[in-house]
Parts: C-alpha cells; sequence; structure tokens
C-alpha cells in the first residue's frame, strides 16, 4: 500500500468516490461518481491516479459536454461518444 501523500501518514486504499469536474469550457462542473481513487483513512484525502485524472480530462474533451446532466458515473461518462477519436491537442 502507499503512503498518502497529503498527511504522510495513513496509507491509500482503493475505492471508488464521488469527484467534481470542471468542464473544459468552463461553463459548470459536474459530479462524476464511482470514480477509481485512493482514500486515507487518516486524514479522509481522496485521490485519483494521474492517468485517471487524464482519461477524465480527455473524455470531457472529446465529447459533446452539453449532453451531460449535473451528475454522472464515471463508467458511463467514459462509454460516451467521442466527437473526435483521441486529443489531437495532447503533445505529451
Amino acid at each position: 500500500m502507499e503512503k498518502c501523500p497529503w498527511c504522510e501518514k495513513g496509507k491509500l486504499t482503493a475505492i471508488n468516490g464521488t469527484v467534481y469536474w470542471e468542464l473544459p469550457d468552463g461553463t459548470r462542473a459536474i459530479e462524476i461518481t464511482e470514480t477509481p481513487s485512493s482514500h486515507c483513512a487518516e486524514c479522509d484525502a481522496l485521490f485519483q491516479s494521474d492517468e485517471i485524472v487524464k482519461e477524465i480530462e480527455d473524455q470531457l474533451f472529446l465529447i459533446d459536454s452539453k449532453q451531460l446532466e449535473k451528475q454522472t458515473k464515471y463508467s458511463e461518462l467514459m462509454g460516451m461518444k467521442r466527437l473526435l477519436k483521441r486529443n489531437y491537442f495532447d503533445f505529451s
């Protein structure tokens, strides 16, 4: 198990948590439930891996975000039809 990067005391456990994400156009934020996350029981912090963050950000950039409700499940978000095949603006 990984040590918590926030409090440096607790151990991280894998959970599915709720996160809030601002849409790329900045018009609003949405609630994404059942998101793969790490949780620290010591300080109650919730983290997402860099890979999950990138997946969410890319997907929000590639879909028609006007079709999103205020709340969605992570699996539903990731299953939405993309307008582009990939993020052509990601040069990493």
